[in-house]
């Protein structure tokens, strides 16, 4: 007996159907009503933390007014430790995700470590357009010297000089 094209057709629809509706029914009872469309991920090792972008301004470009509070925002959450955290080892590696809608608008990530020569600043992405993942980095090419290193992902078009979102995670250091 053989399946013919129908069937195989007929039963990739309930699969997909079935699906949707668990993972629906997985949001619904985990209190989230709907789907969240802007999110970011950062990926350590075999863990992974998503967020909602910390800085937000509908879908519209944040003006220099909302920048300046975006950044008091973010210090004041890193001061008060209540920004995404994650622990790392230097033999981990980094990387950093966002949601497709995020993708096709334009995105790049970078880190507040690596080496003075690169001034401090680490690159987890170039801008680019599309693409949903970083890939991963060495931690120890990533992080500061302090132990705690900011992970900044900017959603935006690099020809605006104003982003739509932005995404603060800090990385914790720990002895390997």
């Amino acid at each position: 007996m053989s399946l013919n094209t129908r069937a195989i057709a007929a039963l990739s629809v309930v699969v997909v159907v079935g699906a949707a509706t668990v993972g629906t029914s997985v949001a619904i009872a985990a209190g989230q009503t709907e789907h969240s469309s802007h999110r970011a991920t950062l990926t350590v090792g075999n863990s992974s933390i998503v967020a909602d972008p910390l800085c937000w301004n509908g879908g519209s470009p944040i003006t220099e007014e909302l920048q300046e509070q975006c950044q008091d925002k973010a210090t004041e959450a890193l001061k008060n430790g209540t920004l995404p955290t994650k622990d790392v080892v230097g033999s981990d590696r980094v990387g950093v995700g966002v949601s497709p809608n995020v993708a096709e608008t334009g995105w790049w990530a970078f880190t507040n470590g690596g080496s003075t020569g690169q001034g401090g600043r680490f690159s987890l992405f170039s801008y680019a357009k599309g693409p949903t993942w970083s890939g991963s980095q060495q931690a120890n090419k990533v992080l500061n010297a302090s132990g705690k290193t900011l992970v900044t992902v900017v959603e935006g078009d690099k020809n605006s000089d104003n982003p739509v979102a932005v995404w603060y995670f800090q990385l914790n250091t720990q002895d390997s």
